[in-house]
């Protein structure tokens, strides 16, 4: 008996190398699925349209509605097409007498704008509880008790669910939302500039909730400047010129709600179990969210009711030579699910790719070394043992910037109230950008991540100036071919021209001190502390880190009392009017509350900010910006840093991804090679079983001394017994 149980033990360990991986973290029933595995790091905070606003939320958000419109997937420059809507928005525009203007009219000229957005016919909502209906055509889940709720911590827990057409009044029902007293739109402000009618809605649902503490139905009110024409159309009317609205119109802050889900998730006793809008969205695209647990796992199924989509037939020589085209016009999604995992830590994320179990990663900075490696000439390469599993780089430049900025209103760098004060701090902030060399930095500190900012607006950006035209001609002159940055023999002249010579003053003989404002984990850490030191050394410039807390740091920007500070700031659309309005005078961050940090004024650049923020596209339009980025490289309220590269890795059997972070509904047009994941998984998963069988073999040797003497004195008493 013990040799046979011995056998089994060897045989079994042997055995269970041939069944499948032992480290698959995902359940066996997922094992062959059409199913697509990502991570996520942060839970998202809000699903709910109106009040979402980060990249996190947008991961799932962008999947599950669907707004009027959404970017083409291929092309680029980032152009606009229809969503849920059937073509393009009419656009018209009137002057103050009513007449209609022509499309080429000055925004000055312009009294009210007017969108008129037909939808497309036939679209469905996602089964969802909130459209079931009972036999009489009643809503199926309304006036629920405590007892109906009990055990309910889901939508699916709801037996029935219900569908219906969408409808031109859902988008104007989520429109009204904008103004809810109780959501808290972030975009409220700026949208109400335009839309009046926001604050006049805003203010009577106010005085509804000081005695209604339960839902508000928001269709009893009207929201002035928004109407339904008919089952298909709405129209909204904007107060002036604001073309940037079509922009608006991809986010899910305009997709459509449909009322009953604010009704259904209204009643007493939803909130306390997460059954809000917050937590379970309901939309008319391609996936629909059926698990959310934000600190595990979330799951998007396909939304069996998605009108269906042609993948697209256009792209660039580029996309066709990628595979991009291959799937030209078959019907999306193409992938049933997406599972997302929580991954708090970099290390696990990582093996998991490695292993097969992530479809898709990002590269950090602990697995830079190992992802990629740079040529001598700075070109981005994947490395050997990625290129060996099939991986592939997928580089884009973010629409974002981020930038040292000077605070106008600090008597140094600012130069107070005097011409001539005004004429010495801008040398001395010439001086800083030019010394500070944003090139090393991000080869140091970002890995090579970034291209060096020549101004506010990212590559890929109408306004944009490649090659020699794009250079800033203060920190860059133009040889054999490419941007050179001056010397720091420049940025000591500069600072002897701003009465600085040696760093100090030439009037008091005081040394100059330059103090960066900053928070615990940016500019502050000792390594980036220490480099800028360095700079700043090199003109003989005593440098100073104030590191605060995140709300002191925070005062210090409301109040203006920051000397120099480091921000970013990522593209909402794909305009330059959303990266230089960074700089508007309007939106100086202590008399306005804008977003304007530096408190820079300059009347010229105002005056062309307004200008060209209403224009189309076009030579005239990038005239006018040329003229305002030399305006900004001349005066320097910014040091312009960096537009970061996003760098992404994917497996091979990973179909139609291109890199593009303004693109965000991009499950759809995935596809997974499920053979071939399934085989790589296999083969980079091999269970190593020697060592178990090792370990048998020792028992084996240890267990089998005591088995014979077992065996010798089982036959030894028997034989006594027999006698």
């Amino acid at each position: 008996m013990f040799r046979r149980a011995l056998s089994f033990l060897f045989v079994g360990v042997l055995l269970s190398g041939c069944g499948p991986v032992w480290n698959d973290p995902y359940p066996a029933a997922e094992r062959g699925q059409n199913i697509l595995y990502s991570a996520f790091t942060d839970r998202p905070k809000h699903l709910d349209p109106v009040q979402s606003y980060s990249e996190d939320e947008a991961t799932f958000l962008y999947q599950i509605y669907e707004p009027p419109l959404q970017y083409d997937y291929l092309k680029r420059p980032y152009t606009l097409i229809p969503d849920s809507a059937v073509e393009m928005p009419r656009v018209r525009r009137y002057d103050a007498s009513g007449a209609l203007l022509p499309d080429d009219a000055s925004a000055e000229r312009v009294a009210r704008s007017v969108y008129e957005v037909r939808i497309r016919p036939g679209v469905m909502y996602q089964p969802h509880p909130a459209l079931a209906k009972r036999e009489d055509g009643s809503p199926r889940y309304l006036d629920l008790s405590g007892a109906d709720l009990r055990g309910v911590r889901g939508v699916s827990d709801f037996r029935e669910t219900g569908t219906r057409e969408l409808e031109a009044g859902d988008f104007v029902y989520q429109m009204k939302r904008l103004a809810h007293p109780r959501l808290h739109s972030p975009i409220f402000e700026l949208i109400a500039e335009y839309l009046p009618g926001l604050k006049t809605l805003q203010q009577q649902l106010a005085e509804e909730a000081k005695s209604n503490s339960g839902w508000i139905d928001l269709n009893r009110f009207d929201l002035p400047g928004v109407e339904v024409v008919d089952r298909y159309t709405y129209r909204i009317t904007l107060k002036g010129a604001y073309p940037q609205f079509l922009y608006w119109l991809s986010m899910p802050f305009f997709a459509p709600v449909p009322p009953e889900a604010d009704r259904f998730f209204g009643q007493p006793g939803m909130a306390e179990r997460n059954l809000t809008l917050d937590w379970w969205p309901i939309g008319t695209g391609p996936y629909m969210l059926v698990e959310n647990n934000p600190n595990a796992r979330m799951v998007l199924a396909r939304n069996p009711n998605f009108r269906g989509e042609p993948y697209p037939c256009d792209g660039s020589p580029a996309d066709r030579e990628a595979g991009l085209l291959e799937d030209c016009g078959k019907p999306m999604p193409f992938v049933d699910k997406v599972v997302f995992s929580r991954e708090r830590e970099g290390i696990p994320y990582w093996n998991k790719f490695l292993q097969g179990y992530y479809d898709a990663s990002g590269v950090s900075s602990d697995n830079f070394d190992q992802a990629v490696t740079m040529t001598s000439q700075g070109e981005v390469m994947l490395s050997d043992d990625m290129r060996a599993q099939g991986i592939q780089l997928l580089t884009s430049v973010s629409p974002s910037v981020f930038y040292l900025g000077f605070n106008m209103l600090d008597s140094v760098v600012g130069g107070g109230d005097s011409a001539e004060g005004k004429a010495r701090a801008r040398k001395l902030r010439q001086a800083i950008s030019v010394a500070l060399d944003i090139d090393e930095f991000v080869s140091i500190f970002m890995n090579g991540r970034g291209v060096t900012a020549m101004s506010p607006i990212p590559p890929g950006i109408f306004g944009a100036r490649e090659g020699e035209a794009g250079i800033n001609p203060v920190v860059y002159e133009w040889r054999d071919g490419h941007p050179v940055r001056r010397g720091i023999e420049t940025a000591k002249r500069l600072l002897a021209e701003a009465g600085y010579p040696n760093g100090r003053d030439a009037k008091t003989g005081e040394p100059l001190i330059i103090n960066l404002d900053t928070t615990p984990g940016g500019l502050g850490d000792k390594a980036r502390s220490d480099w800028l030191a360095k700079q700043f050394r090199e003109l003989g410039i005593q440098f100073v880190v104030r590191a605060t807390d995140y709300n002191r740091f925070q005062d210090k920007i409301r109040n203006g009392s920051a000397q120099l500070f480091f921000f970013g700031w990522n593209a909402d659309y794909p305009d330059p009017e959303n990266m230089l309005f960074l700089l508007h005078g309007a939106q100086a961050k202590v008399k306005e509350s804008g977003q304007n940090a530096a408190n820079y004024i300059n009347p010229e650049y105002d005056r062309l900010f307004e200008q060209m923020k209403s224009m189309p596209d076009g030579p005239a339009r990038q005239q006018v910006i040329d003229r305002m980025v030399a305006i900004l490289q001349h005066d320097a309220p910014w040091v312009f840093g960096f537009h970061p590269k996003a760098y992404s890795l994917q497996h091979g059997w990973v179909l139609n991804r291109k890199a593009g972070s303004m693109v965000r509904n991009t499950l759809k047009y995935q596809r997974i090679d499920l053979a071939k994941r399934d085989a790589a998984r296999a083969a980079w998963n091999r269970p190593v079983v020697w060592p178990m069988a090792l370990v048998a073999l020792l028992l084996a040797a240890i267990i089998a001394p005591a088995a014979v003497h077992f065996r010798r004195r089982e036959r030894a008493t028997a034989m006594a017994g027999g006698r």
